[in-house]
């Protein structure tokens, strides 16, 4: 993750300065030492603070960041995450690439802890999915661990997920899975995709790993788990929100994946005041 973690960086920080910060050139000439504080503006959980220390460090070693806080923590409005000292322009230039990371991945972990919490009791739990910013995708399933959820696969090279455009090309979903199991070594299992409770018939009868109950709504999910009856581990996919996920969890699914964790955070408010 750490190579990536320093593209990405690096990325950032050239797409925010490129050939430099005008504002800071001309009103912050001189060196001059300055502190700051990272604070939090509302309640949040709290993701990516070692990223932001990378970015301020990248533009100067010699900055010094104290964590205040860990990631996974809970934080109020008003708390200081972190305190930051080094000099001034560095500080300004980094300021908003570190806080930009900062807000979305707490975003993610505030998100993710709030659907964790409310399946809570249940044998559910809560997954992430594809479905994330392009070249963020590590930094965002990081967020996700960090508060409470679980890791889908990572990328299309890391799991076998059979889907309904799958499905087509291959002929039917028998034919799809017998041709995974001979193509991928024994250490994977195969998910595949099913709408209908005869599609889930057909999956188990084909030997899949693990089933997917897409879009259906809970008495049809209820039944399939019926039907599944162990053979195979069960997720639950599709209009998945903060009103549904509870009665989706007492279905009995083993897992449910939910898109909105990573396509659809809302940013914390996070500020940066020097002082």
């Amino acid at each position: 993750m750490m190579l990536s973690l320093d593209r990405l960086i690096e990325q950032a920080l050239l797409e925010d300065i490129h050939t430099g910060d005008i504002t800071t050139q001309a009103v912050v000439a001189e060196i001059r030492p300055a502190s700051a504080r990272l604070i939090a503006k509302e309640a949040l959980v709290l993701a990516g603070l070692f990223v932001a220390q990378k970015v301020f460090l990248r533009l100067n070693p010699e900055v010094v960041f104290n964590a205040r806080l860990t990631d996974g923590s809970s934080a109020s409005a008003g708390d200081v995450l972190a305190t930051v000292e080094g000099n001034a322009a560095d500080l300004l230039m980094a300021e908003r690439v570190a806080l930009n990371l900062l807000q979305r991945m707490s975003g993610i972990a505030t998100l993710t802890s709030r659907y964790v919490q409310a399946v809570a009791g249940t044998k559910a739990r809560v997954v992430d999915t594809r479905k994330t910013t392009p070249g963020l995708r590590e930094v965002e399933k990081y967020a996700v661990r960090v508060g409470g959820g679980i890791n889908h696969r990572t990328g299309l090279y890391d799991g076998v997920l059979i889907k309904e455009n799958h499905i087509a090309a291959a002929g039917g979903i028998a034919e799809a899975v017998r041709r995974a199991r001979a193509y991928i070594p024994h250490t994977l299992r195969i998910e595949i995709e099913t709408e209908t409770p005869g599609q889930v018939e057909e999956a188990l009868a084909a030997g899949a790993d693990i089933i997917m109950l897409d879009n259906m709504d809970c008495d049809t999910m209820r039944h399939c788990v019926g039907l599944i009856n162990g053979r195979a581990m069960v997720e639950a996919s599709g209009g998945v929100n903060l009103n549904t996920v509870r009665a989706i969890a007492d279905t009995g699914v083993d897992i449910i994946s939910v898109g909105a964790l990573t396509h659809s955070p809302r940013a914390m408010d996070i500020s940066m005041l020097l002082d």
